[in-house]
C-alpha cells in the first residue's frame, strides 16, 4: 500500500455508476483515499456489461471497460431493496467521511440517504451530488448519460465540419471529465471541513462543469453577437490561422498545427524554406490569412501530405511552431512519452489475467501513487463487514445467504 499520500485516512463511500461517478472515486483513490463502491449482484453496473471482455469471456467481472474506469475504487456488495442492506450502507458511511453520488435528484432521498438523514449519521459528512443539470432548476430531472451533456451545454454545436451540421462529439467525453473535475470539488470540500469542523451536500452541475469547454465561443456571443457553429478545426474565435489538422504520409496519418502570432507565423516559413506561395499578400497578416483560410489550409495540406506526421512535428516544433501528430489509440500505447510517464500500465485483475489500464494521472512528488484495476463485485465484503463493522462470521453468512449482501 503507497505510503504518505495526502487523502490517507479519508475513507469514500461511492454509489457512483457508469462513468462519472467512478472517475470521482478513482480521482481521490490516486490521492490516498479508501473508496468503497456499493453495488450488487442484483442491479450490475452497465460499465461491468461492456465489452471487451478478458479472454473473451463475458462476465461482469472480466469488463476490460470497468476495470479500468473503476481502478482504485474497491467494492461492497448490498442490495439495496433490501431494508438491512441500507442500514449496513449507513453503519459504512458513519464511519466515513465522503459519500459521492450521481443518480438522479431524489434518488438519495427515497433510499433514505439524503444529506439531512447522513447528517444524523454522521454530523461533518460531506456528500457530494453530481446529477446532469443539478439539483435545482426547471431542468433537474433532466435524465442524461456522457453524450446528452455534449448537447445540452452547446458543445455539439460547435462541432463539425465547416459549412455543415453539428456532429455530435463521440463517447461520453464529459463523463472522465467532471469525474476530475468533481474531485477536486471534493478536495475543496475536505480542506473546508478541515478549517471549521462543518461537512457540506456539493450540489456538482456535470453540464455546468462540460460547459466551461464553450468558453471561447460563449464569450464571442456575449461581446459580439455572434452565435458560432461547425468550423472544423478552425480557431473557434478566429484567433489564429493557420489553426488545423493536416494530412500527412502514410494510411490516416495526420499533424496538427496552429499559429497564432506574427513570429510563429515567420517561424512557420522558415521551416517550409519560404515558399513562395505562402510569400502572398493574402497571407501577409493575420487578419488576411483569416480571411482566405480556405485556401491557407488547402495549400498546407499539400505541402504537409508529403511528410511524415512525427518527423514534420519535430521539425515545426524546433522553430517554434506548435504542431502534434494526430495520434490513434495504437499510438497512445506505444508513444514513448506516455509509457515513460506510466500513462497506461499493465496490471494483474484479482482473478488472475492481465490488462493494460490507464496509469495515475495524478503524479506525486513525495509518494508513489498505487493503481489497482476495477474491483470484482464485492471484492471487499470481509473488510467492511467483519473487520470495520465488526460483524460476527455468523451473521455474516446469514445476511449472504439472505442475499442482502449480494
Amino acid at each position: 500500500m503507497a505510503k504518505n499520500l495526502p487523502l490517507k485516512g479519508i475513507r469514500v463511500v461511492n454509489f457512483g455508476w457508469v462513468w462519472a461517478g467512478p472517475v470521482v472515486g478513482q480521482t481521490l483513490a490516486f490521492l490516498g483515499a479508501e473508496v468503497f463502491k456499493i453495488e450488487s449482484k442484483a442491479r450490475v453496473d452497465m460499465t461491468r456489461n461492456l465489452p471487451p471482455f478478458a479472454e473473451g469471456k463475458p462476465d461482469p467481472n472480466r469488463s476490460l471497460s470497468n476495470n479500468a474506469c473503476w481502478a482504485g475504487n474497491g467494492s461492497v456488495s448490498l442490495n439495496l431493496k433490501e431494508p438491512q442492506a441500507l442500514e449496513l450502507a449507513k453503519q459504512l458511511i458513519a464511519q466515513s467521511d465522503v459519500v459521492v453520488e450521481n443518480f438522479g435528484p431524489g434518488v438519495m432521498e427515497r433510499l433514505g440517504f439524503g444529506y439531512e438523514d447522513l447528517r444524523k449519521v454522521k454530523e461533518d459528512i460531506i456528500l457530494f451530488s453530481m446529477p446532469g443539470a443539478g439539483l435545482t432548476g426547471p431542468k433537474k430531472d433532466l435524465r442524461s448519460y456522457g453524450l446528452s451533456l455534449t448537447s445540452t451545454t452547446g458543445l455539439d454545436s460547435l462541432v463539425g465540419y465547416k459549412g455543415g451540421g453539428p456532429i455530435p462529439v463521440e463517447n461520453a467525453y464529459s463523463d472522465p471529465y467532471a469525474g476530475i473535475f468533481g474531485a477536486f470539488a471534493i478536495l475543496a470540500a475536505l480542506n473546508h471541513r478541515r478549517n471549521t469542523g462543518e461537512g457540506q451536500h456539493v450540489d456538482f452541475s456535470q453540464q455546468e462543469a462540460v460547459m466551461q469547454m464553450v468558453g471561447p465561443a460563449y464569450m464571442d456571443y456575449v461581446l459580439n453577437g455572434r452565435s458560432g457553429g461547425p468550423k472544423s478545426n478552425e480557431h473557434p474565435v478566429a484567433g489564429a490561422a493557420p489553426h488545423g489538422v493536416f494530412p500527412c504520409k502514410g494510411d490516416d496519418r495526420w499533424i496538427s498545427i496552429a499559429v497564432v502570432t506574427e513570429e510563429e507565423w515567420q517561424a512557420l516559413m522558415k521551416a517550409l524554406g519560404h515558399p513562395e506561395w505562402l510569400k502572398v499578400n493574402e497571407f501577409a497578416t493575420l487578419e488576411h490569412r483569416l480571411a482566405h483560410i480556405d485556401a491557407l489550409h488547402s495549400l498546407l495540406g499539400e505541402w504537409t501530405v508529403n511528410y511524415d506526421d512525427r518527423e514534420l512535428a519535430e521539425l515545426l516544433q524546433s522553430h517554434g511552431v506548435a504542431a502534434a501528430p494526430v495520434l490513434n489509440i495504437g499510438d497512445l500505447l506505444q508513444d514513448p512519452h506516455y509509457r515513460a510517464r506510466g500513462t497506461y500500465i499493465e496490471v494483474t485483475h484479482p482473478l488472475g489475467y492481465r490488462e493494460t489500464i490507464y496509469g495515475a494521472y495524478v503524479k506525486l512528488s513525495r509518494s508513489e501513487v498505487e493503481v489497482r484495476p476495477g474491483p470484482v463485485i464485492g471484492q471487499d465484503n470481509d473488510r467492511v463487514f467483519k473487520e470495520i463493522l465488526g460483524m460476527e462470521e455468523a451473521r455474516y453468512q446469514e445476511l449472504v445467504e439472505r442475499k442482502v449482501i449480494y
